[in-house]
């Protein structure tokens, strides 16, 4: 029997007179690097922010693990998050950075941020301020962010944006190795080649509304 991680029902979102989102429904399964394909402005970051509590629906209902958004909890806490620029403090280090978040809730020390940092390629010992970092550093430091309390689910929007070819190529295997650890991952990007090869489903968002392609 099929477990889904994320539960979408007739979900709209309004902003004014222009409507968002118009209707989606869809479960994403557990385990699964769901593909989320789109032009800008289709829909797909909205959708994202609704799912991780960061905006309100205008109607429907978001259930991350068997619990409403909204209702049961306002934002889901094991989440890994990707959407749009992350608001990194600059004139902190990637390290100083990721302990800041760690601080919050207290799941990880010293020595995981370490090591996460190392896993993605930057250098925990590096004092660089993260504003001085180039756009690939800085995508580098989104992601370790995003993974580093091994969250069982991954929102991840354009994750890639800024990496070189190697680098796309080592992030596409971790990508997959945090899916067959049992992570649920929703990837949204514009390159093709990552969704080809790295998505069990795909979706696309075209004027609001959602399509299973894959």
């Amino acid at each position: 029997m099929k477990q889904y991680a994320i539960e979408i029902s007739n979900a709209q979102k309004v902003f004014g007179q222009y409507t968002v989102l118009k209707d989606i429904n869809v479960q994403f399964e557990q385990g699964k690097i769901h593909g989320l394909i789109g032009r800008n402005g289709s829909g797909k970051t909205v959708l994202l922010k609704a799912i991780c509590g960061f905006i309100s629906l205008t109607k429907g209902i978001v259930t991350v693990n068997n619990k409403i958004i909204g209702k049961d909890i306002d934002i889901p806490s094991d989440m890994g998050i990707i959407i749009e620029s992350p608001g990194f403090l600059t004139n902190y280090s990637g390290y100083k950075n990721l302990q800041f978040l760690a601080s919050m809730r207290k799941i990880i020390g010293k020595e995981e941020i370490k090591q996460i940092l190392k896993e993605v390629g930057l250098n925990p010992n590096d004092r660089k301020w993260v504003g001085k970092y180039s756009l690939g550093m800085k995508q580098r430091l989104a992601i370790a962010q995003a993974i580093m309390e091994n969250p069982k689910i991954l929102l991840l929007d354009e994750p890639m944006n800024g990496l070189d070819n190697e680098a796309v190529e080592y992030f596409r295997k971790l990508f997959l190795k945090l899916r067959d650890n049992g992570a649920t991952i929703i990837l949204a990007s514009h390159n093709l080649d990552d969704i080809d090869c790295l998505c069990d489903t795909v979706y696309k968002m075209e004027d609001g509304q959602l399509t299973q392609i894959k």
